[in-house]
C-alpha cells in the first residue's frame, strides 16, 4: 500500500533523517525548500507525496529512438525534487519553488502556452491524460526544486514531462485503473507513452494531442524511468525494448561537462532537431515507396534487411521534392546503420568485457559521425570531447539532441575533481564567452524517477 508523508515531515531535517530512505541523502535541502513553498499556505498535516526525476545520459545512440534504433543510457545524480499535495478541485498549481514562479490552470480549461515555456509541461501532461484518461478527479499542489541545469543536454525537459505525469498519476491513483493497466502494462510502456505525450503522437489506442513541438522518441523517458544505480542500460524503441545492463567499473565516475550553449529543443534549436527527424522520416517513406514493402522506421527496415544500406542509394531514384537532396538523406540513413546497428552493440559489448580502450575508440567513432553525418554538433562540445580525450578520459562524447548542450567523460575515481578543473580551465581560456553559463560536475550513474516512500 502506498504511503506518504505530512507536509510538515518535509520541512524538518531531523524527521527526513529518521524516516527517509537512502535515495533522500544529498537532496534534503531541496526536499525542504519544496516543501517549505507549499506549507506557507497548506496545513503541515496535508498528505504529501515525495517525487524524484532525474536527467539523463546519453552514453551512445545519437538520434536514433524516434527511427527505431537502440541506445545506450544512464541515470544522473542530479534532478527534480517534486512535492506533490492532493487537492480535491479540478485545478492545478505549480511551483517552482527556486524561482518563486508559480502557475495556476484548471483541468477542465485548455489555457495557451507558449511551447518556450515550462508551463506547457504540465499543461501538455494534464491535457493528455485528461484525453486518455477520462474522469481524472484530484488536482494538485505541485512544488518543485532542481539541481539539473535547463537546456543543457541532460533532458530536464523530458524529465519535466516524466515529474508532472508521476505526479498527477500518484494524486489520481492512476494504476489502479484496469483501463490503465491494459493500456499500459509494463515500465518500459510507460516510457513510450510518455514520449508519444511530449511529441503529440498516438500511442496504442490512445489518442494523441498538442505536444510541445518537438518530434522526438522515448529515449529521454526510457532513461529516467528504467535506469539501474551504477550501470548502463541499453535500450531499443518503437516499442521501447529493453536489451542489456553494463555495470560501469566501480573505478571509473563520470564527469559532464556543460558547454553553457543552449540545447533547446523548445527553443532556438528545436527546428535543427525537428529536421533531423524529420529526414529519418523521409528516408523510410522514400524506402516504402520504392520497394513496396510497408516498414515503419529505419530501425525496421534494417532489422528485416540489413544489406538496406548497400542499396539505398539505388532506391532513391529521381527525387522531385526541391527540399530533400539525395546526399542529404543517405547520409542521415548511414548515421543511423553505423550508430544504431555497429556503434551501440560494439560499444556495449566493449564495456562489458572490460575492454575501455576499444570502448573509447567506438564512442569516439560515434562522435566523429555526430560531426560528419549528423552535423549536430557545435565547435563547443567538439571541442570539450576531444580535450577530455586528451586529458586521460577513458572515453568521452556529447550527446542529447546536439546544437549545443553537454559531454560526458568517463575518468578515474581516484581524483576526478582534478580532472574537471582542468577541462573547465582549458574550456574556459578557449571560450570565455561562456565563462557564466559553462557548468562542469561529477556524477554517477543515479537511481530512476521514482516516488519515495517514508520508511515506518
Amino acid at each position: 500500500m502506498r504511503s506518504a508523508w505530512r507536509l510538515g515531515d518535509l520541512t524538518s531535517s531531523e524527521v527526513l533523517a529518521q524516516r527517509a530512505p537512502l535515495q533522500v541523502v544529498n537532496k534534503v535541502s531541496r526536499i525542504k525548500q519544496a516543501a517549505g513553498a507549499l506549507r506557507t499556505t497548506l496545513p503541515e498535516d496535508s498528505e504529501a507525496h515525495l517525487i524524484w526525476v532525474p536527467g539523463r545520459i546519453e552514453i551512445a545512440g545519437k538520434h536514433t529512438d524516434y527511427a527505431g534504433g537502440r541506445s545506450l543510457v544512464a541515470a544522473t545524480e542530479q534532478g527534480f525534487v517534486m512535492v506533490v499535495v492532493p487537492r480535491s478541485e479540478r485545478k492545478i498549481l505549480v511551483l517552482d519553488a527556486a524561482a518563486e514562479l508559480s502557475f495556476e490552470f484548471d483541468l477542465d480549461e485548455d489555457p495557451s502556452i507558449p511551447h518556450d515555456s515550462w508551463q506547457a509541461y504540465p499543461v501538455t501532461v494534464a491535457r493528455r491524460l485528461g484525453q486518455n484518461f477520462p474522469e481524472l478527479s484530484r488536482g494538485a499542489h505541485i512544488s518543485f526544486v532542481s539541481n539539473l541545469p535547463a537546456a543543457a543536454g541532460l533532458s530536464s525537459s523530458s524529465a519535466l514531462i516524466v515529474g508532472f505525469y508521476l505526479a498527477l498519476a500518484t494524486v489520481n491513483c492512476l494504476s489502479d485503473r484496469d483501463d490503465y493497466r491494459q493500456a499500459i502494462p509494463t515500465l518500459e510502456a510507460l516510457a513510450g507513452y510518455l514520449g508519444a505525450m511530449e511529441n503529440g503522437y498516438p500511442y496504442g489506442a490512445l489518442e494523441g494531442t498538442r505536444g510541445v513541438g518537438t518530434f522526438g522518441g522515448s529515449e529521454d523517458h526510457t532513461a529516467i524511468l528504467c535506469a539501474r544505480p551504477g550501470s548502463i542500460v541499453q535500450y531499443s524503441y518503437s516499442p521501447v525494448r529493453f536489451e542489456t545492463t553494463i555495470r560501469l567499473p566501480k573505478e571509473l565516475v563520470l564527469v559532464i561537462a556543460g558547454s553553457g550553449v543552449r540545447a533547446e529543443k523548445t527553443g532556438a534549436a528545436k527546428a535543427d532537431y525537428n529536421r533531423l527527424s524529420l529526414l529519418s522520416q523521409d528516408v523510410a517513406r522514400l524506402w516504402r515507396e520504392a520497394t513496396g514493402r510497408n516498414l515503419a522506421d529505419l530501425g525496421s527496415i534494417l532489422a528485416a534487411d540489413f544489406e538496406a544500406a548497400t542499396e539505398f542509394r539505388s532506391l532513391l531514384g529521381p527525387i522531385e521534392d526541391p527540399g530533400l537532396a539525395a546526399d542529404e538523406l543517405q547520409e542521415r540513413f548511414e548515421h543511423f546503420r553505423q550508430e544504431s546497428e555497429v556503434i551501440v552493440p560494439k560499444a556495449a559489448a566493449a564495456l562489458e568485457t572490460r575492454d575501455l580502450d576499444q570502448f573509447g575508440r567506438w564512442i569516439d567513432q560515434s562522435m566523429k559521425l555526430a560531426e560528419t553525418l549528423l552535423g549536430n554538433q557545435v565547435p563547443e562540445t567538439s571541442f570539450l570531447a576531444a580535450r577530455a580525450r586528451q586529458l586521460g578520459a577513458v572515453a568521452a562524447s556529447a550527446f542529447g539532441a546536439g546544437f549545443g548542450g553537454a559531454v560526458w567523460a568517463l575518468v578515474s575515481r581516484s581524483d576526478p575533481e582534478t580532472f574537471k578543473e582542468h577541462l573547465n580551465e582549458c574550456y574556459r581560456t578557449a571560450f570565455p564567452q561562456h565563462e557564466e553559463a559553462a557548468a562542469f560536475r561529477v556524477t554517477d550513474a543515479g537511481p530512476p524517477a521514482m516516488e519515495i516512500q517514508p520508511q515506518p
